[in-house]
């Protein structure tokens, strides 16, 4: 299984994001993704760390599809994956009904159908096909051009069975959040497996995105988690998610404690059948470190 991070990037100077990367390559971490929020651009911001850092792969986790039409989107990941000489990875999701419809003015309906729509589309523009596509809710129409850019892998955020049939169809994979080894290994990768074996696609990757803190004080961070995080839970794709899990909040999700427990609690994923783990930093000021050390060795040992 490999190992990455999903670097922080709200409010934080392009020195510091970079300096994340850096900090994950020289630990010989695997990758380093980055969410689209409401700062740094995410596809954009891989680029940069890529030419700035070699030898970690960068990736989205992940970029909104409903604001970014396939043309676009197709252009900026393959312009990534030229910038990080094939190191990029594409990572989607139609994000949630109060940012798409609150912050963008876009409408939310149906977003299962909309994202099988988007990936038809995307997905042969990422490998320069000319396409003409007029579906229900989208259309795009012509080709995207990048010399020298092979398309990049893609993975569609999917908890739910109907966006984990899309995913194991359309896409590479999957990467989720606030799913445990239990949702990994009891939904997650058979849902996908299955769909991606009767399409006739390869074994799909399973991206777990994961709160990790090798801590003294595990406790505490799970309660900060719940402090900062408790309202997401609340969220109908999360919810539903957790509720499949039998779990009441996001920091019952966290791998947090000493470098035993959180090994444990790592190979776990791998277990169940996640592919990668990409964890999220939390925890005081000494545990991030901690924590990358301990991810560094540990690495080598899965």
């Amino acid at each position: 299984m490999r190992l990455g991070v999903l670097i922080g990037t709200e409010n934080t100077p392009l020195p510091d994001v970079i300096g994340q990367v850096r900090a994950a390559a020289e630990a010989g971490l695997d990758s380093a993704y980055f969410s689209q929020l409401f700062s740094w651009d995410a596809v954009g911001l891989a680029a940069l760390a890529a030419r700035e850092v070699p030898g970690i792969d960068v990736g989205t986790a992940v970029t909104q599809t409903y604001p970014r039409h396939p043309l676009a989107l197709a252009g900026q990941a393959l312009t990534a994956q030229a910038a990080s000489d094939g190191r990029f990875i594409l990572g989607v999701g139609p994000s949630h009904p109060h940012i798409v419809e609150t912050r963008f003015g876009l409408s939310y309906e149906r977003p299962a159908r909309h994202v099988r729509e988007y990936l038809t589309a995307l997905v042969p523009l990422l490998r320069g096909e000319e396409i003409d596509h007029h579906g229900e809710v989208l259309t795009a129409v012509g080709a995207v051009g990048v010399p020298g850019a092979a398309p990049p892998p893609v993975l569609l955020a999917a908890l739910g069975p109907v966006m984990l049939r899309i995913a194991g169809e359309l896409a590479d994979g999957t990467v989720t959040m606030w799913t445990g080894p239990r949702g990994i290994g009891e939904h997650i990768a058979p849902a996908i497996g299955r769909a991606a074996a009767r399409a006739g696609r390869s074994e799909p990757r399973v991206v777990a995105g994961v709160i990790v803190s090798v801590t003294d004080d595990p406790d505490g961070v799970r309660q900060r988690v719940a402090a900062a995080l408790g309202p997401a839970a609340g969220l109908p794709n999360y919810r539903s998610a957790l509720n499949r899990q039998g779990l009441s909040g996001i920091q019952e999700t966290v791998i947090a404690g000493d470098e035993s427990t959180v090994e444990r609690a790592v190979r776990a994923y791998a277990d169940a059948g996640a592919t990668e783990l990409v964890a999220s930093r939390t925890g005081g000021e000494r545990d991030w470190p901690r924590t990358l050390a301990f991810l560094s060795a540990l690495r080598t040992r899965l």
